[in-house]
């Protein structure tokens, strides 16, 4: 199925993206919530890391989104779900139990789900044969979300207390109403339709069984580096270091804002030298700039946490350019299954971060971390080169 147009459609790529932006703002508070949420239910690191896990759990249903998504017009899962995601986000500081949090982000995570399998492949279609910049204007809406996201509740919480967050509600759901005037109208998806052929879908996932597995090991190594950062590093840098949460969570700010350069450079040159060697030269630098991070300190660890911030989520719109050129037919199911590998890494690897966290220290486990970081390396070896566009 190819595309309709060539053309690299700059004011949809661009809309697609804010709405990427909306969606993560609100879909990026658990992080820097933890600490405060930690101590207002007296638990340990790796209790709140299965806070991570229950709002992935949604994400093992994404293969059969997929397989709605391809017999819907998936724009208006796109529409929907920034309102959802931000109810139940905002809601977090109210919370008034573990449980609570919990079902919380579960519903976040059934919301993220229906956002983000379909998203991608509306991407492709309005990218033209420019899918790596595509992804990457995609990508780097939601690293910028990830970005302001942390200064976003932290201010709340500085003007509200904890338990006034939900006061952010309001403004989601005014901005997904303007979504829903400019999306709607946006017929992308009306092709993921298959109306005299019944989609084989279980004849997708044998024949790409191989890419899959290739997949989930590249995600998987990468993983236990990657949220261990982005679900810790405000833990680490007020409960370890003894930092302000302002501090804290304006680590992580600066470290989603490199990787938002990360994204949006890495796609686009994957275009030219091709998704392999880009991925490989990420694979190989990432873990190098971790341990010095972790072994530097003062204004030198910031510069290698800059560094690494670009690295660490640079994959990001490489591998879903790589998808989406692998996904011949199905392309919304193909992207699901990635999906579910890519989140499903993810929540392993957090609380596998967590507990480790608990017992040799946040510092020794990023250490660990990037060591194994490296057993994506022969994965990337697995991949077959493709000549880029």
């Amino acid at each position: 199925m190819g595309n309709p147009t060539k053309k690299f459609q700059s004011a949809n790529v661009s809309l697609l993206s804010a709405t990427h932006l909306l969606h993560d703002i609100y879909s990026s508070f658990l992080a820097p919530l933890r600490p405060l949420l930690m101590e207002k239910f007296g638990i340990s690191l790796g209790m709140a890391s299965l806070w991570d896990l229950i709002g992935r759990i949604p994400w093992l249903l994404n293969p059969f989104i997929g397989m709605l998504a391809e017999r819907m017009a998936a724009r208006y899962f796109v529409i929907v779900t920034p309102a959802i995601t931000a109810v139940t986000m905002s809601l977090l500081g109210l919370a008034p139990s573990f449980t609570v949090v919990a079902i919380l982000l579960f519903v976040m995570g059934i919301s993220s789900a229906l956002f983000h399998v379909p998203a991608p492949t509306m991407i492709k279609k309005v990218s033209g044969k420019y899918t790596g910049r595509g992804m990457s204007f995609f990508m780097f809406g939601g690293e910028m979300a990830r970005t302001l996201g942390p200064l976003v509740i932290t201010g709340a919480v500085s003007l509200w207390g904890l338990e006034g967050t939900w006061k952010l509600i309001p403004f989601g759901l005014v901005a997904s109403f303007i979504l829903f005037l400019k999306l709607r109208k946006i017929k992308i998806s009306s092709d993921f339709k298959h109306s005299e052929t019944r989609p084989d879908y279980w004849g997708t996932i044998k024949k790409m069984l191989p890419f899959f597995l290739i997949l989930l090991g590249i995600t998987f190594f990468r993983a236990i580096m990657k949220s261990s950062l982005t679900a810790f590093l405000p833990t680490y840098f007020y409960t370890d270091k003894g930092e302000s949460l302002w501090f804290a969570n304006s680590a992580l700010a600066i470290f989603q804002l490199a990787g938002a350069a990360g994204t949006i450079v890495s796609g686009t040159i994957s275009d030219r030298i091709g998704r392999k060697t880009a991925l490989l030269i990420i694979s190989l630098i990432t873990p190098v700039f971790m341990a010095l991070f972790i072994t530097s300190s003062g204004y030198l660890s910031f510069v290698f946490l800059l560094i690494l911030g670009f690295f660490v989520f640079a994959p990001g719109p490489v591998l879903l350019a790589l998808v989406q050129d692998t996904a011949k037919d199905l392309p919304v199911f193909v992207n699901s299954i990635y999906m579910t590998i890519s989140f499903g890494a993810s929540a392993v690897s957090v609380v596998f971060a967590g507990f480790l966290g608990d017992i040799i220290g946040l510092e020794d486990t990023y250490l660990v971390s990037a060591f194994l970081a490296l057993g994506a390396v022969p994965f990337v070896f697995l991949l077959k080169k493709r000549k880029p566009d």
